[in-house]
């Protein structure tokens, strides 16, 4: 257990940000993370996490992955450290400390920033076991999980159709257009809008949906003039995959009286009387899956792309205020299951 602390001690001393162990709880010093993982059973999987540079906060993809480690925690009974990095050339220097202690049972990186890091750390050690969350690698150490972002965004488009069908709030106009906001124009914000478009258009062929992109994942003032544009423009519903940057979406969506649809995580709370439902990626549950398979002997370093059939996404309306009937909910548990079963095809590319 020394040698932990050591390990600990050597990334902070990288001047990175503050680490987390055992079963959460924040060390500002190394000692007390390690006075904790110390404590844990001798007999528990130890794991390790490295957030993206985005750290923790903000209902980000980083807190979501916590919350599946934490459930192993509780569940499968490990121990674990996580490490917010500083920037996104410190997060090769931590795979590297975690990897080359040969004290961790699985080393979790999240973000497809940290793909090319993992690709050098994972070939030099090859006896390590990774989990690589939101991207894929190639390397027979690394599990790759990654969600069907397009499953759960062709619900949240089917929502908003059937939303404006039946005009189940006094924000929805009778014009058919509604909006998705990417954060950048690239393949994986692309899934969102693919599955969006297609959802919508699948209950009304006839749907409006305009498409643009912030251009980055912190420009919530973009995001707001986007949005501003998009309700100039007709649209009432108004569907953002833009880290941060939805934020932006929100405050437009509250002063100018058009409905949200959040990403990521469930994020109707922020402001449940705009915020009419929220697209899930759950990429807690990918977190908790890799944990699993290291528990239970059962780890393949394989990619592993989970949708609805697996839990990886969903859409969920609980906790916004906006009342969406039950017939309507009834209507996208149907195409759910048409989906699970492979009744409908789910584009993942824009054409």
């Amino acid at each position: 257990m020394k040698k932990r602390s050591a390990i600990l001690m050597g990334i902070l001393a990288c001047s990175l940000a503050v680490v987390t162990a055992g079963c959460g709880g924040k060390a500002e010093a190394g000692g007390k993370a390690a006075s904790e993982a110390e404590s844990k059973s001798e007999g528990a999987k130890h794991v390790g996490i490295i957030f993206t540079e985005a750290g923790l906060g903000g209902n980000s993809f980083n807190d979501l992955a916590l919350e599946g480690v934490k459930r192993a925690a509780e569940e499968l009974g490990i121990t674990y450290d996580a490490v917010e990095p500083k920037s996104v050339s410190d997060e090769e220097i931590i795979q590297d400390e975690m990897a080359s202690s040969g004290e961790y049972d699985l080393v979790i990186c999240v973000g497809a920033e940290q793909v090319d890091a993992l690709n050098n750390v994972a070939a030099s050690y090859p006896e390590q076991k990774f989990a690589l969350l939101d991207a894929s690698s190639d390397l027979e150490n690394v599990a790759s999980y990654s969600c069907m972002e397009q499953e759960g965004s062709y619900l949240a488009g089917a929502l908003a159709a059937l939303a404006g069908q039946e005009k189940i709030d006094e924000k929805i106009n009778d014009q058919k257009v509604i909006g998705f906001i990417g954060g950048v124009d690239n393949p994986l914000i692309n899934h969102f809008a693919a599955g969006y478009r297609a959802g919508a258009q699948y209950i009304d062929p006839e749907i409006t949906v305009l498409i643009d992109y912030v251009g980055g994942f912190n420009d919530p003032t973009t995001a707001k003039t986007i949005a501003n544009t998009f309700v100039e423009k007709g649209a009432d519903i108004i569907f953002h995959a833009s880290g941060a940057s939805g934020m932006g979406v929100f405050q437009a969506a509250s002063e100018k009286g058009f409905l949200a649809i959040g990403v990521n995580l469930n994020q109707n709370s922020i402001d449940p009387d705009h915020i009419m439902a929220s697209m899930l990626k759950r990429l807690d549950n990918c977190a908790y899956h890799a944990i699993e398979s290291v528990v239970k002997d059962t780890y393949t370093g394989e990619n592993q792309i989970l949708g609805l059939k697996d839990g990886g996404v969903d859409c969920t309306v609980e906790g916004s205020n906006i009342q969406v009937p039950e017939d309507v909910l009834k209507q996208l548990d149907e195409i759910k299951e048409k989906i699970i079963a492979g009744e409908i095809e789910v584009p993942s590319e824009l054409n």
